[in-house]
């Protein structure tokens, strides 16, 4: 074999010779070109083809043999390795399936971000929340530097417990929370124990949050959607399915802010007993209640049926991952195995960093301060809304931190959210949150978060979204 056969081109000027002689040798090899068994030149006879020393050749077979690419034998010379296989693409990983939950994220940055589900990241107590820090570091033991708990730390956890009573009319000790990274990663534990023990069906609320679907489905658990009305989920219509397990959202209904009702508040809790099951409680927002007291949890009821979910992202900012789980005994410890398999825990520094903010009274000072601040930003919102929107109704406003607003009769929902988006407003459609069953049904409606922007610019972005309907959708 010749020269001429191998084609090793050599940029001479670019120097590295036997590295441009080797990396010839493996293109050929990797695309086929060269198959397992050829035998090569001497390095004599390539040296000699190619116009470079001997020691050039032989640097760059020695790189190859090296590799695994070649092999040389006394008396049968220098040949392709049989190991060696031509490299092809690897197969083609199958298409994600097309996703059932569209608008999971707002349409790009635009000027007015009426985007449903963040905080205002603009007043993280960023300089209580590094004195916090300080003050955990300088007080912290070097050996809680090691492999935390894998519950969480004790100080948070404690701290927790005392507050979902204090706060949330929870009754849970520190043995019963687990401490996890968001709502997300507690539900999502919470199901994979469900699937374990023998659960195949995960009743959810219609409508429901698009984030959180294809996490949910992911654990293997079919899901089956249960209705809502004004009074909270159906527990009727819950009754009659081949299921011992449900997701709500009972303080703060997501998406459309209804509040779970005394009465089915009750029957839901009669019904969990009946069917020896569970009610996981996602407690996203409950921080944030305006207009009348705050809703005690469905877990102070009963707190061996209930898993209560809860997280700072609504509250400080979802990029600090906390969050925690007050789960009955057994599931608690599932919850804590499920940790230490998965990640050996949360980080420590966070933790014992949130637990002396709330020791020290500055989480409640920061909630007390959103609060105000939130609720300023809604009542704004509603009435701009009423004001250039004329025919809206107007949904969920004595919590949390969005709006559910129902559009005016003849309005398409799509429409409104494209135009919108064109003015610079960004808005989530409802339609997606509703099952396919429902949503023919749904009027159109839009979902508007009111925490990222101020009194002025939420009238403005209100004043816009009344053009875009008036645009696009009447009539």
């Amino acid at each position: 074999m010749g020269v001429t056969d191998l084609h090793l081109p050599l940029d001479r000027s670019a120097g590295r010779l036997a590295a441009q002689i080797a990396a010839g040798f493996r293109g050929a090899i990797r695309t086929g070109r060269l198959t397992a068994g050829t035998r090569l030149p001497s390095s004599r006879d390539l040296a000699r083809d190619l116009e470079v020393s001997r020691g050039v050749v032989v640097t760059a077979y020695e790189q190859l043999i090296a590799e695994g690419f070649l092999v040389a034998r006394r008396g049968d010379g220098t040949r392709v390795a049989r190991l060696a296989r031509p490299e092809t693409p690897p197969p083609a990983l199958p298409a994600p399936a097309a996703t059932p939950t569209p608008h999971a994220d707002p349409p790009g940055n635009l000027p007015y971000d009426l985007w449903p589900g963040t905080p205002d990241l603009g007043s993280f107590p960023r300089e209580r929340w590094v004195a916090a820090v300080r003050a955990s570091l300088r007080a912290l033991p070097n050996d809680e530097l090691t492999y935390p708990d894998h519950a969480g730390a004790p100080a948070l956890r404690a701290e927790l417990a005392g507050y979902l009573g204090r706060v949330r009319a929870a009754h849970t000790d520190p043995a019963r929370v687990t401490i996890m990274s968001g709502v997300a990663h507690g539900m999502s534990a919470v199901v994979r124990a469900l699937v374990d023990s023998g659960h195949r069906t995960l009743a959810v609320e219609d409508p429901t949050s698009v984030r959180q679907m294809p996490m949910l489905e992911s654990t293997g658990i079919r899901l089956v959607r249960v209705p809502v009305d004004r009074h909270g989920i159906d527990v009727e219509a819950l009754d009659r399915l081949d299921v011992r397990a449900v997701l709500v959202t009972p303080a703060h209904q997501y998406p459309t802010g209804v509040v779970l009702s005394p009465e089915r508040r009750a029957d839901l809790i009669a019904w969990a007993r009946d069917v020896d099951g569970l009610v996981i409680e996602d407690d996203y927002d409950a921080e944030f209640r305006y207009d009348r007291d705050p809703v005690g949890c469905l877990q102070g009821v009963d707190p061996d049926r209930v898993v209560l979910l809860g997280s700072v992202s609504k509250a400080l900012a979802p990029g600090l991952r906390l969050g925690w789980a007050a789960a009955p005994p057994e599931l608690a410890e599932r919850l804590r195995t499920h940790r230490a398999h998965t990640d050996l825990g949360a980080p420590v520094l966070d933790q014992h960093a949130f637990a002396h903010f709330m020791r020290t009274g500055g989480y409640d000072r920061h909630l007390r301060l959103m609060r105000r601040q939130y609720r300023a930003r809604r009542d704004a919102l509603v009435e701009a809304l009423h004001h250039h929107v004329p025919g809206v109704t107007v949904r969920g406003v004595s919590a949390g931190i969005h709006l559910y607003v129902e559009l005016p009769a003849g309005c398409d929902e799509d429409d409104v959210v494209a135009t919108a988006a064109r003015l610079g407003v960004a808005v989530a459609g409802a339609k997606p949150m509703w099952s396919r069953g429902r949503a023919p049904q749904a009027p159109p409606a839009l979902v508007l978060g009111y925490a990222r922007l101020n009194e002025t610019r939420l009238t403005q972005a209100a004043e816009l979204l009344g053009k875009a309907i008036t645009q696009r959708a009447l009539g």
